[in-house]
């Protein structure tokens, strides 16, 4: 049975990943700080964790848990995500460092310190934002979130780059407008045409076959934005 790590699974893309992994025999590792939902769920092969993506003893503790049951992770799908909407000029330093702790330094950490339980067959796959693509499409109030995923972006390259030789898949999936709850607080009244499920069953399909064809890239997943 192989292993599965996923963050930020307490709502939208996050649980349907879970649910996706469970009803395919995969042992999925659950982290999110509203760890408790998953596990009231009771699906099968799950294991909820608490986890603070923005703290690094949280991480680690993390880690610990899950490396206490298993001795290799195949896949890694770093899907907690923050987001800020607000006018740049209203913008804090303590804004840009809370999404950036998410979204950026809190993926580098767990990378990190997952990275000697990672096999020659294991791929990490970031979720990332059209928004964080040069030249696409951007919305004002979404300067913390945006860079953000730029940087995302650029850190997979980077490590896709630095650890070529070990086989290992690094690779962003660039989402547009899925219909999370995440979407409906940045963009209220905004309808997207794709649900958290059909985006779920896409990004199953990419981390277990597709996967192998790329490595270091940021793919667009869109088909608006938002």
């Amino acid at each position: 049975m192989k292993n599965v790590i996923i963050t930020g699974t307490s709502r939208g893309i996050g649980i349907e990943l879970v649910k996706k992994f469970s009803s395919n025999n995969f042992n999925v590792f659950s982290l999110t700080r509203d760890y408790k939902s998953v596990s009231n769920l009771k699906l099968k092969n799950v294991h909820s964790f608490y986890l603070d993506i923005s703290n690094e003893k949280s991480i680690s503790k993390a880690v610990s848990e899950i490396v206490n049951c298993v001795d290799s992770v195949d896949i890694l799908i770093n899907n907690a995500g923050s987001l800020i909407n607000k006018p740049f000029l209203e913008t804090t330093l303590n804004d840009f460092q809370r999404v950036y702790s998410v979204n950026v330094f809190g993926v580098a950490i767990l990378i990190k310190q997952l990275f000697k339980f990672l096999n020659s067959d294991s791929n990490i796959v970031n979720i990332s934002s059209i928004g964080g693509i040069s030249g696409s499409s951007k919305f004002p109030g979404l300067s913390t979130y945006s860079t953000s995923k730029a940087a995302l972006n650029l850190l997979t390259e980077m490590l896709a780059e630095e650890f070529k030789d070990s086989k290992i898949k690094f690779n962003n999936l660039a989402l547009g407008a899925v219909q999370t709850e995440m979407l409906s607080e940045a963009f209220p009244g905004y309808k997207a045409k794709i649900s958290p499920k059909q985006m779920a069953s896409f990004i199953f399909k990419f981390s277990t076959q597709d996967y192998k064809f790329f490595n270091g890239k940021t793919i667009p997943v869109s088909i608006s934005n938002p």
